[in-house]
């Protein structure tokens, strides 16, 4: 996986073209109501953009009261920025000349670039993109929706609905014009400022990394919020996000991809090839990327990480209104893997004091203690709580009024507004019973209460939270030094090399070679030898000690199981004798008359926990480290997480505390415990692997690993090479 950052510098300077231009210049202009070229013009007039425009429609000579132009030749002043409406058979001619005459950068509203799959497009699409590159011109979509820059009162986007166009914290992304729209009209109604507004369509030109790098230096900007259908260049875009992590600006993403339907949705969208969200986490999660499932949790994060940031740890403290409310905090907490620790004896003793109570008020605090009785009395329990040794967040629950007349309400708000802004220890944020609309009455109020967040609805509220917690707990890992460890010699891995770029399609090694491979990077195998007759498998069996399992070796048969080419539990000389034959007449009775290297006579290794571990490249996102439960419960209850290479210690042990498989190995039901240890080497072993062989491996599949009360083995290997 390469790495562009330098690359990206000159991106940087490419959006600022795009976002900042000297002018627009409005090719395809028309003032038919309703087309797409009269709203981005009436959006252009209408929020003020700061430079001239200037319109281009070649059966026109005057528009809106303005000259316009045959084409962008005839201009009074060289093109800067372009805004292209014309048919998709005429945006390169029209491009052409406009980078001819000056032009840096254009925004292509046009589809028809190969987003259905239809030959004509393809081939436009390759004769922009290398347009692009011949020229250098900026280029925002094929196929987009137009953009927003607060600063330059630039709006070229098609939605004719109000927007306040204004710098603000939060810059938006995606590659789905509406989905953009509709975000940026819910961050309005929440009160959240986007100062940037990016429709970016098929990336032919400028790419979802672009624009990260270029937020990543905009002071303005806090937060960027992503819709990403898929990434067209996995280097550039981790180069991007790590620009944005070192600016300390977390990304938020929706990544499509959580299905197969999703992801053909992607496909059939941009013309790109999604891949796995799971992976997408993998790739991303150690680089302050937040990746959400829906847009409502990437507004309900905005808001939380704008005005209290993430909290240090999972451990919260509440004061509900009613005890109802009370329990869906607690059922919320546990469901996502948050917790209302018991208050440190000093805050309760300080609560039942100030509440009068005799008994433990516990964690969340109950209203009805009399906790409202006054003013001061909220106060001083706020405060008691906040600084709680057990408690990294504080939540309080009550919703912004939507009206005047809730006094005492809006008096609690503003004392609370005046803690946090000067005195306050952790985070704290007010939570609502039900996700619901604001006013402009309390989109007012709001606003004079900047050190709060107003989160909407307990599941919603704890999720953002979680995913705010874990977004800290990974980014830890991004700073672990990788340790160095066991590898193959360069000749070896050069033969490698050569022999997958040679490869017409994926090639699988035989298990022999595999296991070699794996034992050069240090993961332990069984005792095993290869017999080529009867004989040989007994005296092998005989040498090693029965049980023995006994297995065939040919790349013609990847998976042993299937076709019954693997046989286990044989004890003596006999059984040996009889499997092998067995094993050959299965094979005969499912057609395979490739040549067998022999059958492979292995020690058979009984106990311990069965695990399936490996490498697996994403179609999109690139190589990736396994981890998961082995056996048929890989694909029965697909319990399994992925990790980028390399990994270091805590990365791996990150790894594994995510699938089920960490309760089976920390001794499930009386079972004793197995040696983590020795998956967690297994595991930075592949990591390395992966490095060394980079795009030259496919995959790699060790199941089952088995983890032993102390050590664990490789039982069965498959390595696939090919060019990635």
């Amino acid at each position: 996986m390469v790495e562009r950052a330098a690359d990206l510098e000159l991106s940087k300077r490419r959006v600022e073209a795009l976002l900042r231009p000297r002018n627009v210049v409005l090719v395809g202009a028309t003032d038919r109501p309703g087309s797409w070229a009269a709203r981005v013009y009436a959006n252009l007039t209408r929020y003020g953009f700061d430079g001239p425009i200037h319109l281009v429609n070649p059966g026109r000579t005057e528009l809106w009261g303005r000259p316009c132009y045959r084409d962008v030749r005839a201009l009074p002043e060289p093109p800067d920025h372009l805004a292209v409406l014309v048919p998709a058979r005429g945006v390169i001619p029209v491009l052409r000349d406009a980078a001819a005459a000056g032009a840096r950068s254009a925004t292509v509203f046009s589809a028809g670039f190969g987003e259905a799959g239809e030959a004509d497009g393809r081939a436009r699409r390759s004769e922009l993109a290398a347009l692009v590159a011949e020229t250098g011109l900026a280029l925002s979509g094929p196929n987009c929706m137009g953009n927003v820059c607060g600063r330059s009162r630039l709006v070229t986007l098609t939605d004719f609905r109000p927007m306040q166009v204004a710098p603000g914290p939060v810059a938006l992304v995606g590659q789905s014009g509406g989905v953009m729209i509709f975000t940026q009209t819910v961050l309005q109604e929440r009160g959240l400022q986007a100062g940037y507004v990016v429709t970016s369509g098929n990336e032919i030109g400028l790419t979802m990394a672009d624009y990260i790098a270029y937020f990543a230096a905009e002071p303005d900007v806090r937060i960027i919020l992503c819709y990403v259908e898929a990434v067209a260049d996995v280097g550039s875009f981790v180069a991007a996000c790590r620009l944005a992590q070192a600016a300390g600006k977390p990304v938020i993403a929706m990544k499509l991809g959580l299905s197969e339907a999703g992801r053909r949705a992607a496909l059939a969208h941009t013309g790109s090839l999604a891949g796995s969200a799971e992976v997408f986490d993998a790739v991303t999660g150690t680089l302050g990327v937040i990746r959400v499932d829906n847009l409502d949790d990437a507004v309900e994060l905005a808001e939380l990480l704008l005005h209290t940031g993430a909290p240090r740890g999972r451990r919260l403290g509440a004061i509900t209104l009613s005890g109802a409310y009370r329990g869906l905090l607690l059922d919320a907490a546990a469901r996502y893997g948050l917790s209302f620790p018991a208050l440190a004896p000093d805050t309760d003793a300080r609560l039942r004091a100030l509440l009068s109570v005799g008994s433990l008020v516990g964690n969340p605090l109950d209203g009805g203690f009399g906790v409202l009785s006054s003013g001061d009395t909220y106060m001083a329990c706020v405060e008691a709580l906040d600084r709680d040794p057990n408690v990294d967040l504080l939540l309080l629950q009550e919703e912004l009024p939507r009206e005047p007349g809730a006094d005492r309400t809006e008096s609690y708000m503003r004392g609370v507004e005046a803690y946090a802004a000067s005195r306050a220890a952790k985070p704290i944020a007010f939570v609502s019973v039900l996700s619901h609309a604001q006013t402009a009455y309390s989109r007012e109020l709001r606003a004079v209460l900047p050190h709060l967040s107003f989160l909407n609805e307990s599941g919603k509220a704890l999720r953002a939270i979680a995913r705010s917690v874990r977004r800290r707990e990974r980014a830890a890992h991004s700073e672990e030094v990788v340790p160095e460890g066991p590898r193959a010699d360069a000749a070896a891995l050069a033969r490698l090399r050569a022999t997958a770029a040679n490869a017409a399609a994926p090639q699988a090694l035989g298990e022999t070679q595999s296991k070699e491979l794996l034992r050069r990077y240090g993961i332990a195998t069984p005792r095993e030898t290869l017999a080529t007759s009867p004989a040989a498998a007994v005296a092998a069996a005989d040498a090693i000690g029965y049980p023995v399992v006994l297995k065939v070796v040919s790349d013609a048969v990847p998976h042993k199981s299937e076709v019954g080419g693997v046989i286990v539990g044989l004890r003596d000389a006999a059984a040996v004798g009889e499997a092998y034959g067995r094993i050959q007449r299965n094979l005969q009775a499912h057609g395979i008359a490739a040549p067998v290297e022999g059958m492979l006579v292995c020690e058979q290794v009984e106990g311990g926990v069965e695990l399936a571990l490996g490498l697996h490249r994403d179609p999109e996102m690139g190589l990736v480290v396994m981890a998961g439960s082995g056996g048929v419960l890989l694909e029965l209850v697909r319990d399994v997480a992925f990790a980028r290479p390399p990994l270091g210690d805590a990365a791996a042990r990150a790894l594994i505390a995510e699938t089920r498989a960490a309760r089976l190995l920390a001794g499930y039901r009386g079972a004793p415990p197995c040696d983590a240890d020795a998956v967690v080497a297994a595991l930075m072993a592949l990591g390395r692997l992966a490095v060394d062989l980079g795009d030259a491996v496919q995959s790699v599949d060790l199941n089952p690993f088995v983890a032993l009360p102390k050590g664990g083995l490789a039982l069965d290997a498959l390595v696939v090479l090919g060019r990635g």
